[in-house]
């Protein structure tokens, strides 16, 4: 994995902030996405004052996170498989993408207490995952049943213009309001303004910290 420079990456940091700040996002947590770079991309994020990095693929975290200096607040914002948990449970803060009962079941077994997000399907594109709005309320019961912490949230908006994800993060946060919810994850690099205008709590930022990703 090539390593990054944290002085870029603090001054990349520096840009996206001023982007939330103009766009009203002020209190807006940024989520450091690392998937595809090493452990210095993490150590950069916590650098440049990114407190939170998001990982996508379970071994590949777990190799990463062994081996970095920092200490970040670590979210798996990935397709998540019950058999990847145990692996990451030991390295895994905040998971975002329980998008189904058995998952909050196993995640529950491995990390009792955890705090969890809850995956809602904003795109109707079957491949990025998440529940249907219609069964988020029953997700969210069952997972507080099984003892973990839902503090939120979280959505994948469609890969167009940025417009375009605008009704499904409206949709996103009438849901985390309804549940009386804390959190409502949504918005990357390309439609961050769109996001904090429908009321994200917290962004997932890659591209535009680090670069495009390897591989």
């Amino acid at each position: 994995m090539t390593p990054v420079d944290p002085a870029v990456v603090a001054e990349r940091a520096a840009t996206v902030r001023a982007r939330l700040d103009a766009a009203g996002g002020a209190d807006v947590r940024i989520v450091a996405v690392t998937k595809t770079f090493g452990p210095s991309a993490v150590d950069a994020a916590v650098a440049a004052g990114l407190g939170d990095v998001g990982e996508n693929y379970a071994q590949e975290a777990a190799a990463k996170l062994s081996e970095i200096s920092s200490a970040p607040t670590v979210h798996f914002i990935g397709r998540l498989q019950r058999n990847k948990v145990r692996l990451l449970a030991p390295h895994v803060d905040v998971w975002q993408t329980v998008d189904r009962p058995e998952l909050a079941t196993e995640i529950a077994k491995r990390a009792p207490g955890a705090k969890v997000m809850i995956q809602v399907d904003i795109s109707g594109e079957e491949s990025k995952g998440g529940c249907s709005p219609d069964t988020t309320e029953d997700l969210v019961m069952h997972a507080t049943d099984a003892g973990l912490e839902v503090i939120g949230l979280m959505g994948v908006a469609l890969l167009a213009e940025p417009q375009a994800a605008r009704p499904g993060f409206s949709l996103l946060r009438g849901l985390v309001d309804r549940l009386d919810l804390d959190e409502c994850s949504m918005g990357m690099s390309a439609d961050l303004e769109i996001a904090v205008d429908e009321g994200a709590t917290m962004v997932r930022i890659g591209r535009d910290l680090f670069g495009e990703r390897l591989g």
